[in-house]
């Protein structure tokens, strides 16, 4: 990867103020971007634009299409261009499909699915007229498959990939990719509140992916700069996955130990 890889660009990352989105914002900053932080966590994201000169925050739920439409208003206003949009924002309640209420399935579908859309639909059109730029949507290898428990959550992605695949498709000709990335088990906060509460049931979920360990947001957050950087130039409407090995296997038993 070149140094300053994102040297004079603007980006915007939903969902940018903690776990993965932070880690986005960081990497992004230190290659050169000029960022736009999204969310509503406004305590975490102020200090984030306090820590460092080329982010600036502005709090926003972006799962309605006006919030989306103020975000790429304010990066051109406040940057005066657009590059790299980076759809991470997503919201989750885990249960199983008999025992979810809609309202939850419903809410998980708006932040995690409808923001991408809105996102891109806000973005899009910028990045289309000046036949330049590219999206980043932040997956997940439950968009892949299947997981217990998680049935929101993987209808959801699941919309995030082929949403990913069927833009590109769109608007390949004028200029413009759009890609997804899409992790294994990361640890961030909102993992860590969920599914990590103690160190035995850390170690027992390590154990199952076969590189032995979580991933780190900072992982993830260089495989969208990869995306999004001119080395990248020929890829669009590609699903890269970070996992550690966790979606590798073909699901068959262990047969030899």
């Amino acid at each position: 990867m070149n140094s300053k890889a994102l040297a004079g660009r603007v980006s915007i990352v939903t969902g940018g103020a903690s776990g993965i989105g932070e880690a986005v914002a960081r990497r992004f900053a230190r290659e050169g971007a000029r960022v736009l932080v999204a969310d509503v966590d406004a305590k975490r994201g102020a200090r984030l634009a306090e820590e460092i000169a080329a982010v600036e925050f502005l709090e926003a739920d972006v799962s309605s299409l006006t919030a989306c439409q103020v975000l790429v208003e304010a990066a051109l206003e406040r940057f005066g261009r657009l590059d790299v949009l980076v759809n991470n924002a997503f919201w989750s309640r885990a249960r199983r499909v008999y025992k979810l209420e809609p309202e939850d399935w419903r809410r998980t579908l708006e932040v995690t699915l409808d923001a991408v859309f809105y996102g891109m639909r806000a973005a899009l059109p910028v990045l289309v007229e000046r036949e330049a730029g590219c999206i980043v949507n932040t997956a997940s290898i439950s968009g892949l498959g299947a997981d217990d428990g998680m049935s929101a959550y993987n209808a959801a992605k699941a919309g995030v990939v082929n949403l990913t695949r069927t833009a590109a498709l769109e608007v390949a000709h004028r200029g413009v990719r759009v890609n997804c990335v899409c992790p294994g088990l990361i640890e961030t906060p909102a993992v860590t509140r969920a599914f990590l509460g103690d160190a035995d049931r850390r170690e027992k979920i390590a154990a199952q992916i076969p590189m032995q360990r979580l991933g780190r947001p900072e992982e993830i957050a260089n495989a969208v700069l990869w995306l999004a950087s001119d080395e990248a130039a020929f890829v669009t409407g590609s699903a890269l996955v970070a996992d550690g090995g966790s979606s590798i296997g073909s699901g068959v038993p262990k047969l030899f130990f």
